[in-house]
């Protein structure tokens, strides 16, 4: 890499359907995502590419995404943005919605793009009604095959769940991607140019060293985790943020740029909960689905 290249990590957008009452939706996620587009605006110089790693709406329906395209479309950006599905999302309201797309609605969302030297690669995580993230038969081998393309290029990859920092506590596993799916990640991407990954999911920045890859999350827009109650469980807070990534030839930076916040609490459980929590979450999804 020669020269310098700037981008913008959003994630956990969460952008709801104006005409559908949401009690699972804590903050004004609508005006939160014009505010940080009009943001990304005033950058200098303008960034080469968006992606957008997940949680792109917060229940999934073609409504959510139409707010979602008409927001991005009244912001006038000029850069490509590439986006990735979260458990929020729902693939048979993203692809009529966001790409036309009216058949292999259940497929997963990978896809990738070279955009200013980077090879950036996109993985669907997403698994239908459940909140962790894991792989569909074909996409590893899909990942592969990329990872093998434009061999010369820097590989960015974008996916709703990060990889599993650890793999010994299988209570946690729903905030990350699983851990078969963790290890067979790591097998793949070992030895290729893999610069980062970009990734959301538990509501805080966080960046790691993942067996020698970047791996950054970011709060999103949502609201905010707090981590100083993550011994008890989850305290959602008031909070959004966006990151800008700069690669220069020394390698990747990511800053944060966090929105003004009062750290008011907005939601919250302990993880003793956690169990059953997950069991209604994922019967509440089934259910809006049919």
């Amino acid at each position: 890499m020669s020269e310098t290249v700037t981008f913008v990590h959003l994630t956990d957008l969460h952008v709801g359907n104006p005409a559908v009452a949401d009690d699972h939706l804590y903050s004004d996620t609508t005006t939160t995502l014009r505010r940080i587009l009009a943001d990304v605006k005033t950058l200098v110089p303008q960034p080469k590419f968006i992606v957008a790693s997940g949680d792109l709406t917060n229940r999934g329906d073609e409504g959510s995404y139409e707010n979602l395209k008409a927001l991005i479309a009244e912001a006038g950006l000029e850069m490509p943005i590439l986006f990735a599905l979260g458990n929020h999302d729902r693939r048979d309201g993203f692809y009529p919605a966001m790409l036309g797309q009216t058949d292999n609605l259940d497929a997963p969302y990978d896809h990738s793009a070279v955009i200013a030297g980077i090879h950036v690669i996109v993985l669907d995580s997403s698994v239908p009604n459940k909140v962790g993230g894991a792989f569909e038969p074909g996409q590893l081998d899909w990942l592969k095959s990329e990872l093998a393309a434009h061999a010369d290029l820097p590989k960015l990859l974008v996916m709703h769940h990060a990889p599993a920092l650890d793999t010994t506590d299988a209570s946690m596993e729903w905030e990350s991607l699983a851990y078969a799916d963790t290890e067979a990640l790591r097998g793949a991407v070992a030895g290729k140019n893999v610069i980062g990954i970009l990734s959301g999911h538990i509501h805080y920045d966080r960046v790691a060293n993942w067996y020698g890859i970047p791996t950054i999350v970011g709060i999103g827009q949502h609201a905010a985790t707090d981590v100083l109650w993550l011994h008890e469980g989850l305290r959602m807070l008031e909070g959004a943020a966006f990151a800008i990534g700069t690669l220069r030839p020394s390698g990747l930076a990511i800053t944060f740029a966090p929105q003004a916040a009062t750290r008011r609490e907005l939601h919250g459980f302990r993880f003793a909960d956690m169990a059953e929590m997950l069991k209604k979450y994922e019967a509440d999804t089934a259910a809006a689905a049919e």
